[in-house]
């Protein structure tokens, strides 16, 4: 059988919704506790189980739409909502195993390496939007945290399972720090992960804020401004707050929090603590 890896769009959306989609190790252990302890299981502690996992929160959501998409009038929105949809026993029969991603991964530390940096990186989006979304007093402030953890959806499932293509886009970004991702993606993919990723979320009936948040579009609202502040500040702190972007995102997430510049950096470190 052919290893070539796809080279179009239509080809890494089959790859990558036909895959399995692993999660952390912790979370594997986490489940494993629970489901032992069945008839003590309430939504409310697998939420906080599966919220702390940007890929099993995936898991999750894709799967319902997979599963009882056809039979419910709208979409499913939080892990709660889906979780009360699936009901506790359904959940640990259809997902309560699931494979760990460091197993997996067991052979590509490399590759392991780059995904966890990802997910580092989502889970501080979702800290964020979570923190900005308080601020406002947003009643979607849950919704919006989902969002932000699974803004580079497709670029985590790339690390799981096309991890020499997500090391050869890398390479071409190290090689030239003028070359945009989008530009490295399609020399590789032959599309880009935000064109991989549109196509998913649609089939899977994400959020559609996600959706939107995604999609760059020019008329984003409050909530998926929300999202793309969160995901940048994270991206652009990965390292420490010396990117030369900062003070930028920190203008933009002033005007939305409708805050002072001097407030929203006070915000913004307490958030950080």
């Amino acid at each position: 059988m052919s290893t070539r890896p796809p080279s179009d769009l239509a080809g890494w959306v089959r790859h990558l919704e036909a895959a399995d989609i692993p999660v952390l190790h912790a979370t594997v252990q986490e489940l494993a506790l629970w489901r032992e302890h069945e008839d003590a299981v309430d939504v409310r502690c697998l939420e906080e189980v599966i919220a702390a996992d940007p890929l099993m929160t995936l898991k999750l959501l894709s799967h319902t739409a997979k599963a009882h998409g056809s039979r419910r009038q709208t979409d499913v929105e939080t892990t709660r909502e889906a979780l009360v949809l699936l009901g506790i026993s359904p959940f640990f029969a259809a997902l309560g195993t699931p494979t760990s991603v460091e197993d997996s991964l067991a052979a590509r530390p490399d590759a392991l390496a780059g995904l966890r940096e990802v997910l580092t990186r989502a889970r501080r989006a979702g800290h964020f939007a979570l923190g900005f979304a308080s601020h406002r007093l947003d009643p979607d402030a849950g919704l919006l945290y989902e969002a932000a953890l699974l803004h580079d959806l497709a670029e985590m499932l790339l690390w799981c399972h096309a991890p020499d293509t997500a090391l050869a886009v890398r390479a071409q970004l190290d090689a030239d720090a003028t070359l945009r991702s989008q530009t490295a993606q399609r020399a590789v993919l032959g599309t880009t992960l935000t064109e991989i990723q549109q196509v998913l979320m649609r089939r899977w009936h994400l959020p559609d804020v996600l959706v939107r948040a995604t999609a760059d579009a020019d008329q984003a609202g409050p909530q998926e401004r929300l999202v793309t502040l969160a995901v940048r500040l994270a991206r652009h702190t990965a390292q420490g707050w010396g990117n030369a972007a900062i003070p930028d995102d920190v203008t933009a997430i002033a005007a939305l929090l409708n805050l002072g510049e001097a407030p929203a950096r006070r915000l913004l470190a307490e958030l950080d603590e």
